[in-house]
């Protein structure tokens, strides 16, 4: 594509699961695996490492945005155990999954942006 690559731009696209070169093509062929090349524009997106660094992330966002503030909650330390374990054990595997896709699409844009494999 163009010369100047946007750190935000890449992030965006990733979010969008799209191909972070053209953002029209889809970046998944799958829940996590990576299209090898772009349908829309050829660009060679197997070449991005994700590895561990999406979970990673995904484990500090969801600690962060779900299991801090649930910490706060009365109900959490008062309820019994056999009501509160499964409730919340639901919630942050329900939150690992819907980010999980989101956060590794978004860290393969920002590999982009900073120059990983060129454009075809």
């Amino acid at each position: 594509m163009d010369a100047k690559r946007s750190a935000g731009e890449g992030f965006k696209r990733g979010l969008k699961r799209r191909c972070p070169n053209c953002g029209e093509g889809s970046l998944f062929r799958g829940y996590l695996a990576v299209q090898s090349t772009c349908e829309a524009c050829g660009h060679d997106n197997a070449a991005y490492r994700a590895d561990d660094g999406p979970a990673y992330f995904t484990i500090v966002l969801v600690g962060h945005l779900v299991v801090a503030p649930l910490l706060c909650f009365p109900f959490i330390w008062q309820a019994p155990l056999a009501f509160v374990l499964p409730f919340t054990l639901s919630l942050v595997t329900l939150a690992t999954l819907v980010l999980l896709p989101l956060v590794k699409g978004a860290f393969i844009g920002v590999q982009w942006s900073a120059r990983g494999p060129t454009a075809q």
